[in-house]
């Protein structure tokens, strides 16, 4: 099936009509997961200024075993795809790729997965990357929209798991869902190689390779909620002439191009650190999370070897969060890199879930080592 093929579905009816988290549309899916319906859907989502909106997404609902109990509920939330449409993840060829190492245990256990674009991906819009308030009401009303199919038999208990920047969004529904969805109950978050201490991140990577990927779609979204950062003293003149289309490309061809700018043509995106910018720093420490209340359970994991979200900083916050007093246990990947961590992950996030699922608390890692890790 083809884009355009495609298109008619994720175009929204217009006018919007409804609350946030109605479903619009769920059709199926076309791949095959064993023991499970795989769906598509469209539902209601909001913006900042209170209008409707419509995102897209992918649900995964077990079809035995039969239960007369509510499903318990994973929301999953996607690592950077791209911001064109055609890099949705529910609009990809194999829409289960980031998926795989943990989408058959939790099937098998019972448990629906929902999974949403977000905003702006595969929809009218743009996709409000890391920033916090967007990312959370996409998540809560995917889980609503869930909620609304009837052959789920899905409750109100749900867990979030994400992977880089849905690590970001995870984490901040960990804070933010009671707010957006107080009628839900999150019992803990998952996070892989999260992009969280948002300042560390880019004040290590601003002159490297990853910049053209993350800080291409960092400034075509970014000015939009903070309409006075200041943007073309921070770009060089490549960096200003190429992010706004760079941003929409989907993620491989974005990196390749990325490769080639830095290192056959010796290019950089960003003439200066943007977190040594006041409006940036401010920024950016609006968007990085803070520690979480002791009630919600966090599982970190994290890649020693990962080259985009360096481990230093999750070091970091493993280490002031538990100072805080939120429980953490910590899966350290020795010689493991970005995109493997999720994958790898994949069992020990399950077996964690099932543990909050279960009422149980599970084991912290603060007091415990953590690697010792390099300064940045």
């Amino acid at each position: 099936m083809t884009q355009n093929d495609l298109q008619p579905f994720y175009t929204p009816p217009s006018p919007l009509e409804g609350a946030a988290g109605d479903l619009l549309r769920v059709e199926s899916l076309s791949v095959d997961v064993d023991g499970a319906e795989s769906l598509r859907i469209l539902y209601l989502t909001e913006l900042d200024n209170g209008d409707l909106a419509a995102a897209s997404g992918m649900a995964f609902i077990p079809t035995a075993p039969e239960t007369s109990e509510p499903r318990p509920i994973v929301a999953w939330t996607h690592g950077t795809v791209g911001e064109g449409d055609a890099c949705a993840p529910s609009r990809q060829k194999d829409p289960t790729l980031q998926l795989t190492q943990f989408l058959p245990g939790m099937i098998q256990l019972g448990w629906a997965l929902v999974v949403t674009d977000h905003t702006g991906l595969g929809t009218p819009g743009v996709q409000a990357y890391l920033l916090k308030d967007q990312e959370v009401r996409d998540t809560v009303n995917s889980v609503r929209a869930l909620q609304q199919i009837p052959q789920a038999n899905v409750g109100s208990r749900y867990t979030v798991i994400g992977h880089s920047q849905g690590g970001h969004t995870a984490l901040w529904t960990g804070h933010l869902s009671k707010k957006f969805a107080p009628e839900l109950e999150l019992l803990g978050v998952a996070a892989a190689a999260p992009a969280a201490e948002l300042t560390q991140i880019l004040g290590k990577q601003w002159d490297t390779v990853v910049s053209w990927v993350i800080g291409a779609e960092v400034m075509r979204s970014w000015p939009l909620q903070y309409p006075d950062l200041p943007t073309n003293k921070i770009l060089t003149r490549s960096g200003q002439k190429n992010y706004d289309r760079l941003a929409r490309e989907c993620i491989k061809d974005a990196a390749i191009e990325a490769q080639i700018r830095s290192s056959a043509f010796n290019e950089q995106f960003f003439s200066s650190d943007p977190s040594e910018n006041l409006a940036w720093a401010a920024a950016l420490n609006e968007q990085t999370p803070p520690p979480f209340p002791t009630d919600m359970p966090l599982l970190l994991i994290q890649g020693t070897a990962d080259k985009i979200v360096l481990p230093q900083p999750n070091s970091y916050l493993q280490k002031t969060w538990c100072e805080a007093g939120t429980k953490i246990s910590a899966l350290w990947l020795g010689g493991v890199g970005h995109i493997a961590a999720a994958a790898n992950a994949g069992p020990t996030a399950v077996s964690w879930m099932k543990e909050i699922f279960a009422g149980t608390t599970p084991t912290s890692s603060c007091g415990g080592p953590i690697p010792m890790l390099p300064p940045l």
